[in-house]
């Protein structure tokens, strides 16, 4: 597989097998190259500021309205119903899911979402929702695209190699992908698979800002990379499916022939890839925390200057060397909710109990930190130059909404670890008023 580099680049690309597919000059002429059709995937409003004005055009065989009309399609555990079960403010952490075995339960990409959590609702433009895939098979003669807003994957087991009307990428764990709203895409898998997926309403993902770090740092837009076109001229005689994730809901359409038949195509509005093992970390080099905010991959930001709707934050690898300091993440209660998934590894403040294909919520204001013996261990330690995280990849997804958990986060999936509150029960007072 070949990519472009560049985050948010114009980029433009054409199959190899019909070199001049790409108009020359315009974006729309009375008759396209090779009898194409154009067909414009707008990701921003038309009178948006030219930083933020999103676009692509694609030169395909046919264009993506030929298909009967949609229909309802059983969305099974994907849901943006925040009130079918009571709040629940407590520390939840959920052990691994569960994936199902085939040939038993054969489950794709999108039978296998389930959702989590979330906060805001797709019509009004601005929410959230954090999705766990399982599955185990291939979407077949069947693709998915989100009206609704983003899709940022994080792969944890098993390799994804994702079809996009932009071309083709492979999607490993430990890197994470982007599929943008309206992006048609399918989902191959090789195995048993698992990942998590944070879906954003109403703004899209851009690399957060560096202010006195500077020009370098955190993750470089040239690490990011996009799909080279690909297409596929097949008739499919038995129906091809096309799901749209609107509203909420799922819907399917059926058409005679596949999606991926664009040959060309140009823009700013792609899909993209990240390893995250390309993130240049910085971190405090004296005493005390820098913010976990340096540890930000990309935003989503609010109108609020420096509020996010989402954030993708990562806890690579990396030396700790500050002097006099706790170094594991201190003790805390934040006005933002923080999810948090392990890939590989243990993570560093809590090393039993939280898995890879796990995950915890500490929602708005709910006390969270190390656990008891993770204290001890660093109150005591000697403090030297050290490598923290080492064979290790957390992650978290921050977001200003309060998040509401589904009934099957809660219940159905049964993985909520019920006694995570009792890693915090064993600390014990140090107070001595005698002893400064």
């Amino acid at each position: 597989l070949q990519y472009m580099s560049g985050f948010g680049n114009e980029h433009v690309s054409e199959d190899p097998r019909c070199p001049g597919a790409l108009p020359e000059g315009q974006n729309n002429p009375q008759v396209c190259p090779y009898g194409l059709y154009a067909e414009q995937l707008s990701g921003s409003a038309f009178t948006c500021p030219r930083p933020t004005n999103k676009r692509s055009w694609l030169y395909r065989i046919l264009p993506s309205v030929c298909h009967k009309p949609f229909k309802p399609l059983e969305e099974g555990h994907l849901t943006h119903d925040w009130d079918e079960i009571e709040p629940d403010p407590n520390q939840l952490r959920w052990k691994p899911f569960e994936i199902p075995k085939a040939p038993q339960n054969k489950m794709d990409f999108v039978s296998g979402l389930h959702t989590l959590c979330g906060a805001g609702e797709p019509r009004g433009r601005n929410g959230i929702a954090v999705h766990i895939f399982v599955c185990n098979t291939s979407m077949i003669d069947r693709c998915l695209y989100n009206s609704d807003g983003d899709f940022l994957i994080v792969p944890q087991q098993g390799k994804l190699l994702i079809t996009t009307e932009f071309g083709k990428m492979l999607v490993e764990p430990n890197e994470i992908c982007v599929i943008q709203q309206g992006m048609r895409f399918s989902v191959e898998v090789f195995g048993e698979t698992r990942g998590y997926i944070l879906e954003v309403y109403g703004a899209h993902f851009e690399l957060p800002d560096l202010g006195p770090i500077g020009a370098n740092g955190l993750a470089n837009p040239r690490d990011f990379l996009v799909p080279v076109a690909w297409y596929e001229d097949r008739q499919v005689p038995g129906g091809y499916t096309v799901i749209s994730k609107y509203q909420g809901k799922l819907f399917a359409a059926q058409q005679d022939y596949s999606p991926f038949n664009v040959v060309a195509w140009h823009g700013n509005y792609t899909p993209y890839k990240y390893h995250l093992e390309k993130f240049m970390v910085i971190n405090a080099v004296a005493f005390d925390h820098a913010d976990p905010s340096i540890f930000t991959v990309l935003t989503a930001k609010t109108t609020r200057a420096g509020v996010a709707l989402a954030d993708f934050v990562i806890f690579p690898p990396r030396w700790g060397v500050a002097n006099n300091t706790f170094r594991p993440p201190y003790y805390h209660r934040n006005c933002m909710s923080e999810f948090m998934g392990l890939i590989k590894g243990h993570y560093e403040a809590k090393e039993e109990g939280f898995q890879p294909g796990g995950g915890s919520l500490h929602s708005m204001m709910t006390p969270h930190g190390p656990d008891a013996d993770c204290f001890e261990k660093a109150s005591n330690a000697k403090l030297e130059p050290e490598r923290v995280a080492d064979g290790t990849m957390a992650f978290m997804f921050e977001s200003s909404l309060s998040l509401a958990v589904t009934k099957w986060g809660l219940q159905t999936s049964n993985r909520l670890d019920k006694n995570y509150y009792k890693c915090w029960e064993p600390l014990k007072s140090h107070f001595n008023p005698k002893c400064k």
